[in-house]
């Protein structure tokens, strides 16, 4: 009787809310089919299998990955992804967390509402228009940058063609491109700051400087350390930013474990092998998630996950 009750009571909270289900049932239906459905897919792992050819093979084309002929490139695949996507990520909340502080400084709102505008614009313009434009801007015949250098009496540099150059040009695209969307969790994380803890901070003498150090960054430091937890599950995703940039002749500091799949899997058409990879990279940013976790107990206490 009483398990009856309580499956009425769930039917009768599903009727009242039936329309917020129906807003929902869109983004679930899409979920299932772009992301668990094609799951089933991690079976051929463990297959020879090309469009001409499928045979189980169990873990041969792990061995290939990481002691066969595809090992030296995976593994350079696998350091540059490391160094990109953990110099982005830090980079990208330091730089969302002061640009966040920058703007809370701002009280006029029509100019604070402004700075917002033109700082979150860059994200809503695709890899490809973004490409494009630091292809012109970078460009070493008649680019804006290179003009500069020329009118200095310099020689033009070729960035992206340099392997000097070409992970700071992008680190630096990435930040105009992300840095402004980033920076909203962090002010709606600071709208929920007590006011009076600034008002006890200003009566006792203390500043902007001291009450962003003392106030604004500790209540700020929950979230930033869940920013970083979720961006780390994704930190290996990296593909569509640096296959519009990079070039053969930056592969050695640019190709990255989703191209080096993407060679692999759809222009060797080698799809088991590509599976392979995909498969280690998800494990590896499973381990990375809840390692982070892990660290999130010891330090607040509290898990994030």
């Amino acid at each position: 009787m009483q398990e009856l009750n309580k499956r009425k009571k769930v039917w009768n909270k599903i009727k009242k809310d039936k329309f917020y289900y129906l807003m929902f049932l869109p983004v679930f239906v899409m979920t299932i089919i772009f992301n668990y459905i094609p799951m089933f897919g991690i079976r051929y792992a463990f297959y020879k299998f090309t469009p001409f050819k499928k045979e189980f093979i169990g873990l041969d084309n792990f061995k290939n990955i990481f002691f066969g002929i595809n090992s030296q490139r995976f593994w350079l695949a696998f350091k540059n992804t490391i160094i990109l996507s953990l110099s982005n990520l830090i980079l990208g909340i330091i730089a969302s967390v002061v640009l966040a502080l920058l703007l809370n400084e701002v009280y006029n709102k029509k100019i604070r509402g402004a700075i917002q505008t033109i700082v979150y614009l860059p994200h809503f313009l695709s890899w490809v228009v973004t490409a494009s434009i630091f292809t012109i801007i970078l460009s070493p015949q008649g680019g804006f940058i290179n003009s500069i250098l020329e009118a200095m009496g310099k020689e033009p540099i070729y960035f992206l063609t340099s392997e000097k150059w070409w992970r700071p040009i992008f680190l630096l695209i990435y930040r105009w491109k992300e840095t402004g969307w980033g920076t909203i969790i962090y002010l709606a994380a600071m709208t929920s700051i007590n006011p009076q803890l600034y008002e006890a901070a200003e009566i006792d003498g203390a500043g902007r400087w001291r009450q962003t150090i003392y106030i604004t960054i500790p209540a700020l430091m929950p979230t930033i350390l869940v920013v970083f937890v979720l961006n780390l599950g994704k930190v290996l995703n990296i593909f569509e930013s640096v296959f519009v940039l990079y070039n053969s002749m930056v592969h050695n500091v640019a190709d990255v474990i989703e191209t080096f799949t993407y060679r692999i899997g759809m222009q060797q058409a080698d799809y088991g092998l590509g599976t392979a990879i995909g498969l280690f990279k998800s494990l590896i940013a499973m381990i990375l998630v809840l390692i982070t976790n892990k660290v999130s107990q010891k330090v607040r206490g509290s898990d994030i996950l």
